[in-house]
């Protein structure tokens, strides 16, 4: 494989970040370099999770990489259960520049396939657990921005208009399609 160029990430309001993603059919050497081009994405961003729809690529995957040295891949998954409750600050690399406290569930158990096209289960709580759902949100075209309380949208309402302020005004080309 050569070396792994950057994707663009997608910025609210863009339309294709609303939209449900469809199930990977398969998984071949073509997925495996978009996996490592979206690894390299996310990096650069400085983020620890990065859905398939934020690049604008219509499947249902993600990646984490929460603590820096466990990089996961999770195709088709299911949240199996979640429990308890955590209201913790989130940011997205599609919405820059915002961040709120979003209500959560605490645990979740999540089955998905992994890179290598093996099915697993895995528990997970703190943070990891935050960014499996908040990632998992995107691949259904669910922005954290969309779990808030009326009072929490209110506080970044500001914030949002200047987003969609400037996607009006340098608007991207849009497939027809969204994601591709």
């Amino acid at each position: 494989m050569g070396k792994c160029l950057a994707m663009n990430i997608l910025k609210y309001p863009h339309p294709c970040l609303k939209k449900r993603c469809r199930q990977v059919k398969t998984i071949d050497p073509a997925l495996v370099e978009r996996v490592a081009e979206m690894f390299d994405t996310m990096y650069k961003a400085r983020g620890v999770g990065l859905a398939a729809a934020q690049v604008g690529w219509d499947a249902r995957l993600f990646i984490t990489n929460v603590s820096g040295d466990d990089e996961m891949v999770f195709i088709n998954p299911r949240i199996l259960e979640s429990t308890g409750t955590v209201n913790e600050e989130e940011g997205c690399l599609s919405v820059p520049g915002v961040n709120a406290c979003v209500p959560r569930a605490e645990r979740v158990r999540v089955q998905a396939f992994d890179i290598e096209g093996s099915v697993f289960e895995l528990e997970a709580d703190g943070l990891l657990a935050i960014v499996i759902q908040h990632e998992n949100d995107h691949l259904d075209g669910k922005l954290f921005i969309t779990k808030l309380t009326r009072a929490g949208k209110a506080a970044i309402a500001n914030k949002l208009k200047d987003l969609e302020e400037k996607f009006e005004a340098a608007p991207p080309d849009i497939p027809a399609q969204c994601p591709m």
